[in-house]
C-alpha cells in the first residue's frame, strides 16, 4: 500500500483534547459524589494517557482516598498520582485498598480484613457515595477497607 503521511501536531493536540475532556469528567464525577465541598479553588486534576493527577488540599483522609477511587475507578485510568495535602491534624491511619475479585461480595471482603463477615456495611459506608448499594461492586473495581487488621 505504501507510505502514508499524517501531521503529528494534530494528532498530539486530539491526544492533549482526551486528557483535558477525561480531567474535567474526572473533576465532575468528584462534584456529583458530593466530595468537592472544600476542597477550595486549588483543587486540580490533570490527566496524561492513563495516569491521572490529583492536587489540592482536602479536609480530611477519607475524602483523600474518596477522591483516588473516584478518579481511579472510572475507565480509562490506570494510574492516580495523589498529590493532594490533608488540612486536618488529625492522625487518622490511611485505609486499605482491595481491588475486587470475581466472586467478592462485601461481606467476603469484611471476613477476609476483618475477620467478620457480618462487617460489610463498614466497607459499604466508607465507600459511600461511590457505592450506591452492597451489592453493585465489580471485579477491578477498588474499594477502601477503613482499619483492616488483616491481611487478605
Amino acid at each position: 500500500m505504501g507510505l502514508f503521511k499524517f501531521a503529528m501536531k494534530k494528532g498530539k493536540e486530539i491526544i492533549a483534547d482526551r486528557n483535558t475532556v477525561a480531567a474535567k469528567a474526572i473533576k465532575k464525577e468528584v462534584e456529583d459524589l458530593g466530595l468537592d465541598d472544600d476542597l477550595g479553588g486549588d483543587f486540580r486534576v490533570i490527566v496524561d494517557g492513563k495516569t491521572a493527577r490529583i492536587e489540592g488540599k482536602v479536609p480530611d483522609q477519607a475524602t483523600k482516598e474518596k477522591i483516588i477511587l473516584a478518579a481511579g475507578n472510572i475507565h480509562g485510568i490506570g494510574e492516580v498520582d495523589d498529590t493532594m495535602k490533608v488540612a486536618s491534624k488529625a492522625k487518622v491511619e490511611e485505609a486499605v485498598f482491595y481491588t475486587v475479585k470475581s466472586g467478592d461480595s462485601l461481606s467476603k471482603i469484611a471476613k477476609k480484613h476483618y475477620g467478620d463477615a457480618m462487617r460489610y456495611p463498614d466497607i459499604f459506608d466508607a465507600n459511600t457515595p461511590m457505592l450506591k448499594h452492597p451489592d453493585k461492586i465489580y471485579p477491578g473495581q477498588v474499594l477502601r477497607i477503613p482499619g483492616a487488621t488483616m491481611k487478605a
